[in-house]
């Protein structure tokens, strides 16, 4: 119980990877504010989860890709909880698509949902810490597509890098009134996003062909979300935690093992 005490915000939590960092960090003793666009079975379903676990589930409905909305979002938050101690930023917004297809709507669409949406909410809660004192915990989920250069995913791709460079800015102006930013690079992770795009069967087929054996599950970042929320995450700042099973390793790992010499 790591997080008892604390008070968190999970912004695009009703599946995938923000369910998980909502799940995991309620495990760990926080209280969740829990946004999505609207209400739905899926964050009904994750509000029960959470107070089987025990802790307070609060759902904050709201676009956070519109900055009235985001303004919005926090205010509810912080007045259901009295304050919010983390915040874990998850917007994203991804339509795969070649370069030369990409067009200007998809570029901004993919850049103020993946990118600006992260901007606004953090500079909101940023300001509620900074005003309230005690320090506070901002992590950002960007993506191993901020270091490999996928293919069909340039706007995807260069919003993912962005969010880094955002929050190693960020943690530099923070750092006096020590707020922790960092950033989560998810590797491939078995989502509902994940399975619409590939499929069931190349999902579940395809971890086999990573090097750790199999795809990371939500968890998987939801722990690592808890880590850098802690107080054991108290000397880090302005880095990004790579959860991706080796992934970005793949092309260091030979196809076949070279001959022995005599």
């Amino acid at each position: 119980m790591r997080l008892l005490g604390k008070t968190a915000l999970v912004t695009g939590a009703a599946r995938g990877i923000g369910r998980g960092c909502a799940l995991e960090l309620a495990r760990a003793g926080a209280d969740v504010a829990i946004n999505d666009r609207s209400r739905s079975e899926l964050i009904d379903s994750l509000v029960a989860e959470i107070s089987e676990l025990g802790r307070n589930a609060i759902l904050v409905e709201g676009d956070i890709f519109e900055r009235a909305s985001c303004e919005q979002v926090a205010e509810r938050a912080i007045k259901a909880l009295g304050r919010v101690d983390i915040l874990v930023s998850n917007p994203a917004f991804s339509r795969r698509a070649a370069f030369l297809e990409v067009s200007p709507e998809l570029w901004a669409k993919t850049l103020e949902g993946t990118l600006s949406a992260g901007f606004h909410m953090s500079q909101i809660i940023a300001r509620h810490m900074v005003a309230r004192g005690g320090g506070g915990k901002i992590v950002f989920i960007s993506s191993l597509h901020a270091r490999v250069p996928f293919v069909n995913s340039v706007a995807y791709n260069a919003a993912k890098r962005g969010v880094i460079a955002m929050a190693e800015t960020i943690a530099a102006e923070l750092l006096p009134h020590r707020i922790n930013v960092n950033a989560i690079e998810p590797g491939w992770i078995d989502t509902p996003g994940e399975r619409a795009t590939f499929g069931d069967a190349a999902v579940a087929s395809g971890g086999s062909a990573l090097p750790w054996g199999r795809l990371g599950s939500i968890h998987d970042i939801g722990k690592a979300a808890v880590f850098l929320s802690s107080d054991d995450a108290d000397y880090i700042t302005g880095t990004s935690l790579l959860v991706d099973g080796g992934l970005w390793l793949k092309g260091a790992i030979p196809a076949a093992a070279p001959a022995q010499r005599e």
